[in-house]
């Protein structure tokens, strides 16, 4: 939640025209007699290319905000109150904040302005008429990444003379690599090559309650790892052995299997990291709700059937929610493979997220909000989840964090951060 207001003339006409766009977005949708829509096919084609132009006229104020971030934060290596290694930091995170969205997410938007105004004038002016689409500049941004400044501008020329606002999505993006792989083939193979580097797995949540394990990897070994789950339900396939499964339902499950070293898929280690009220779990009829940490919210059907099912270890613990705003407030420490239960109260508190607003990054720091050396206590309430960045950034100039709710009164805990603009944003802690 942000507490900003409306402070210079631009940003005002732009609020003008949001609130234009929110009338036409609110017109009604029975069409009028013998109208077969033709104007609505004229206007559904100039907002794609608003969409466009949009998002171009963001880039221009997010690399004008990051100069004069930049010149802000000279200014304090100079009275040396910043480290000169940290120039730069903080700047994706504002815009983070202003924009509703993670740093990560800040970070590409800032790398593609800024490439887009200083090395791809042809496909930023192609954005800027809504002749191409914010995604396909985005490819061309980071297709080229590796060119230096005089290749990238050739590539950018024969990419604005290639009609890509006349190709599908996909032609588009063959296009593009096909131009970049021959401005210079050695570096677009040296490029492939150090992708190896970033091979990672990810979790992130999918809908009804299932998740989406990702594995980047090397070419060659995604093929052979696919191959092998499939030779394994193959296999089983052949002999009768599925248990009623499909064979995708096998390659999942082998998958588990596998990589946890599990007998069988269903077998997890559960300690009540799934958090549900106690009536919730005793009473079958309750269609409540109760929370995977660092997942999301499961349906009291769905725990149930986790907690009845699983032949893995089960821990239980007392957690207590105030009455009023359900918001955790302390727990029973006791518990067998005890581990630090500050630490995890907090993670159970913050959801397993970092706690800046709009961020959504796993948890890997717990922070001081008012830091120790200000005299804030190591306490639940003087406590919050962070990731990496956000942990840093309450260290550059101009960045104050302060609690409103320690979350044990009428109030979930309630913390409030503002930037170095002035800009506050809220973040409060779910039940």
């Amino acid at each position: 939640m942000s507490s900003n207001r409306v402070v210079d003339a631009v940003s005002a006409e732009l609020t003008a025209i949001h609130a234009r766009l929110v009338e036409l977005a609110s017109l009604p949708t029975e069409p009028a007699l013998g109208d077969q829509g033709a104007g609505c096919v004229d206007r559904i084609a100039v907002l794609e290319q608003l969409r466009s132009t949009v998002a171009a006229a963001q880039h221009t104020a997010m690399v004008t905000f990051g100069r004069a971030q930049v010149e802000a934060q000279i200014a304090h290596i100079h009275d040396g109150s910043l480290d000169p290694e940290k120039l730069g930091r903080g700047i994706a995170d504002q815009i983070a904040l202003a924009a509703h969205v993670s740093p990560h997410v800040a970070d590409r938007r800032l790398s593609v302005a800024r490439a887009l105004a200083t090395d791809l004038p042809c496909t930023r002016a192609a954005l800027v008429a809504g002749r191409i689409s914010e995604y396909l500049a985005e490819q061309i941004v980071s297709l080229t990444e590796h060119l230096d400044p005089e290749l990238r501008a050739l590539v950018d020329k024969q990419c604005a003379e290639a009609g890509l606002e006349e190709m599908s999505r996909k032609q588009a993006v063959a296009a593009i690599k096909k131009v970049a792989y021959e401005a210079d083939p050695a570096g677009f193979v040296a490029r492939a090559r150090t992708a190896r580097k970033d091979r990672r797995v990810t979790l992130r949540p999918a809908p009804d309650t299932m998740s989406v394990l990702s594995g980047l990897l090397p070419v060659e070994q995604g093929v052979a790892c696919l191959a092998a789950l499939r030779k394994h339900a193959d296999s089983l396939i052949a002999t009768g052995d599925t248990d009623g499964r499909s064979r995708d339902q096998i390659v999942a499950d082998a998958l588990v299997e596998r990589l946890t070293g599990q007998a069988r898929a269903e077998d997890v280690n559960v300690e009540v990291g799934i958090v549900l009220p106690l009536d919730t779990l005793t009473d079958f009829q309750d269609a409540g709700t109760g929370e995977l940490v660092g997942h999301g919210p499961l349906p009291a059907g769905i725990v149930r059937d986790i907690l009845g099912s699983s032949k893995g270890r089960r821990w239980w613990r007392r957690l207590f929610a105030h009455p009023a705003h359900g918001a955790l407030i302390g727990g029973e420490t006791q518990r067998r493979l005890f581990d630090g239960f500050l630490t995890k109260l907090i993670t159970w508190r913050d959801h397993g997220w970092c706690r800046e607003a709009f961020c959504g990054a796993p948890i890997r720091h717990l922070d001081h909000i008012t830091g120790s050396k200000a005299g804030g206590p190591t306490s639940f309430g003087n406590g919050r989840g962070g990731c990496v960045r956000h942990n840093q950034d309450k260290e550059l100039p101009g960045w104050r964090h302060r609690v409103v709710h320690d979350g044990l009164g009428d109030h979930p805990h309630t913390v409030e951060t503002t930037t170095p603009t002035g800009h506050t944003y809220t973040s409060r802690a779910g039940p």
